[in-house]
């Protein structure tokens, strides 16, 4: 389930995407938490930052970046930034991202590691 979970070019099977997923779910959440308390702690936002399942302002933000850059490396790394689709399909992630949930736009990311490239 994570192998090669670093390989974001790799054809993954629908067990491999959501360990994928999960890796990537934890590490954002990591991420999230850590670059909010220091955000706080620096000065740069006032107030407190709540939890990441809060789907508060900050953690949106921080988690539609990630989705943008996640599915921006998927897509050059399978060389599939010339197929419309799969570039439709990551813009709809981070749309959904930034609308809905940061968990639903990681799941059309987790989608596009199955995409193949062999067309």
């Amino acid at each position: 389930m994570f192998t090669h979970i670093t390989n974001l070019a790799q054809t993954r099977s629908l067990t491999q995407a959501f360990g994928f997923f999960l890796f990537y779910t934890v590490l954002l959440v990591g991420l999230s938490t850590f670059l909010g308390h220091y955000m706080v702690t620096f000065g740069m936002i006032d107030g407190t930052v709540g939890n990441f399942f809060d789907g508060g302002h900050l953690h949106t933000l921080i988690g539609t970046g990630w989705t943008l850059i996640l599915s921006s490396m998927i897509l050059s790394g399978k060389k599939l930034t010339n197929d419309l689709m799969s570039v439709i399909i990551a813009l709809v992630g981070i749309y959904l991202s930034y609308t809905v949930d940061v968990l639903m736009g990681m799941v059309v990311v987790s989608y596009l590691t199955t995409v193949d490239t062999g067309k």
